[in-house]
């Protein structure tokens, strides 16, 4: 008796061989996972771009106040932390190593040494905003606030009282580092998702988009604190 139902094609010999030579982490939409790796860095660079832009605006900002308030800058510039200001740049340029030395690991199948990497990396960027946190508190304990809120006191912040412009400055300040202060956030969070991922076995010489993509991203925060150093605690 004839049935209209309709029997689905058996598959052909490529596609069970195609299915055979399908790696896991391979999204079916992707041809190779070369194709899969150039995409998702080629998606992270413009990314990049997008953040490079953002800061670029806050940097003509702080160029172009500086330039109509050069002295009250300069007072203001005086009062932060340059100690504090070189450790952090010393930390994070060392976070930049370790993250290099993970993606050298994991690319050599060195699982242990990725893994320990980017713990190191996480626990660098940590030791940065600790820092930042006893920067910001004693700015805070001094009323160096920005804008508005700008009360300074004590003996190394209350001549800024007298100084105009120098509110404007503080107002850069937390704008700029506290910006730069989420990304920090952000890229430890991703890079302890990619940690975890390693420990559980996700990662291998064959498969580290996440792993290079993390990477990119923190030279890319590392690059913004380099110019960030100088603009404010040097100059």
């Amino acid at each position: 008796m004839a049935t209209d139902t309709e029997t689905a094609p058996a598959p052909t010999t490529t596609d069970i061989e195609h299915d055979h030579d399908h790696p896991a982490h391979l999204q079916h939409h992707f041809v190779s996972s070369e194709q899969q790796f150039d995409s998702a860095k080629l998606g992270m660079w413009l990314f990049l771009i997008t953040e490079v832009l953002l800061f670029s605006g806050m940097f003509v900002a702080y160029a172009v106040f500086r330039q109509w308030h050069p002295t009250a800058f300069a007072e203001a510039s005086a009062t932060l932390n340059r100690t504090m200001g070189t450790i952090n740049t010393i930390v994070l340029l060392t976070s930049s190593l370790t993250v290099a030395l993970s993606i050298h690991y994991i690319q050599l199948d060195k699982v242990k040494q990725c893994f320990y990497s980017l713990l190191a990396t996480i626990g660098l960027a940590g030791g940065f905003m600790v820092i930042k946190y006893f920067e910001y508190t004693s700015k805070f304990e001094h009323g160096a606030f920005p804008g508005g809120l700008f009360e300074p006191h004590g003996a190394h912040y209350e001549h800024l009282a007298q100084i105009p412009y120098a509110p404007q400055f503080f107002s850069i300040y937390f704008v700029m580092t506290g910006i730069h202060g989420l990304h920090v956030l952000i890229g430890m969070g991703f890079l302890g998702w990619a940690a975890f991922h390693v420990w559980r076995g996700a990662f291998s010489s064959e498969y580290y988009t996440h792993i290079e993509l993390g990477g990119l991203y923190w030279h890319l925060v590392d690059i913004i604190w380099i110019f960030l150093f100088p603009l404010l605690y040097l100059i």
